[in-house]
């Protein structure tokens, strides 16, 4: 037999229903098919509690499925990198970066550089106790490359085990701005609903409605103002679900303006006139991308407890997204 080498480990969770580990594992590997994690259990690769299964055999509570190949797994070597760093907060313990929109947050699956780490890699070059390859420190949470704002750095493994505990107790505090398209009626809302991987696009995110899919997800809104056939909102997360305010609102009708992935970046409120046309894509390319920003980020100091709160303004392209629109609003 050959020597195998462990690529991927996961633990399910305690109350995971009965699951095919092919499916199990199409779950959590966004980018493998179906088909090949069946040839791989075929050919002895796939374990549960470190012993070869079929790919029918069926995912129990706290089930340690781990993935294992012939070949070494490439490791993500993190390259410090030169990379402008707006920098909102710093102490010993940790630090509040403002993520500019385009920066990918973290190595993977086709971005292994350019990326926020390599950018803190470089910031601290300098700090012999910060080692950007040790999981025990650094981003406590993320937000999608197209997205904009506030996110957390933790310098030592302490802090990132509080920080973290915080988020998982949904203590912290974070609100988004984002422009949706169509005109929210509701001052406010609540959107409750599963979200997890599409079953027919893995790399899109969808909700699943009173279903035992996905994971759960909430999110509150507040209108901040209503522009033509754009409204402005404020999103309070619950939960923190991957691209979970996009998809939320896509769900109640209402898209992230400018949201390629989701559809945001076809013309889906207004009229058919030519001028109205040409505005929204002026309107795309003041702003190539998703309309959301993390604004404020809150939680207690690690070491002092400390309650710390911090707001950063919309960026420039938002900024003058959500002027185009105003003036747009009151001239029509």
């Amino acid at each position: 037999m050959d020597t195998l080498y462990e690529h991927f480990r996961f633990t399910a969770d305690k109350g995971q229903g009965l699951l095919r580990v092919d499916k199990f594992l199409t779950d959590h590997l966004p980018h493998a098919s179906r088909n090949r994690i069946q040839l791989a259990a075929e050919a002895g690769y796939i374990l549960v509690n470190e012993k070869p299964v079929k790919s029918n055999y069926r995912i129990k509570p706290l089930d340690v499925v781990t993935l294992c190949l012939n070949r070494p797994r490439r490791e993500c070597e993190i390259v410090p990198e030169d990379i402008p760093l707006e920098v909102v907060y710093e102490d010993e313990d940790l630090l509040v970066v403002n993520k500019q929109a385009g920066l990918v947050v973290h190595p993977g699956h086709g971005n292994y550089t350019g990326t926020l780490v390599n950018a803190l890699a470089y910031y601290f070059k300098d700090n012999p106790d910060y080692d950007p390859s040790d999981p025990r420190l650094g981003l406590v949470h993320r937000i999608d490359k197209d997205t904009s704002g506030l996110l957390l750095v933790a310098k030592n493994p302490e802090s990132k085990s509080n920080l973290s505990l915080q988020f998982y107790h949904k203590t912290t505090r974070r609100n988004y701005q984002a422009l949706v398209w169509g005109i929210v009626r509701e001052e406010e809302g609540r959107i409750e609903g599963n979200v997890g991987r599409d079953m027919r696009d893995r790399t899109l995110m969808t909700v699943f409605p009173d279903s035992e899919q996905g994971k759960e997800a909430i999110t509150y809104y507040r209108v901040l103002e209503r522009l033509g056939y754009v409204t402005l909102v404020e999103c309070t997360l619950e939960t923190g679900r991957t691209h979970q305010i996009r998809i939320h609102m896509k769900y109640i009708g209402h898209t992230v303006f400018n949201d390629e992935r989701y559809g945001g970046n076809a013309i889906l409120k207004g009229n058919t006139f030519t001028k109205y046309r040409q505005f929204v894509e002026n309107c795309f390319t003041v702003c190539p991308r998703q309309a959301l920003h993390a604004k404020t980020l809150g939680f207690r100091h690690p070491v002092s407890g400390k309650q710390l709160f911090f707001d950063s303004p919309l960026p420039g392209d938002m900024k003058q997204l959500v002027e185009k629109w105003r003036t747009y609003a009151f001239s029509n």
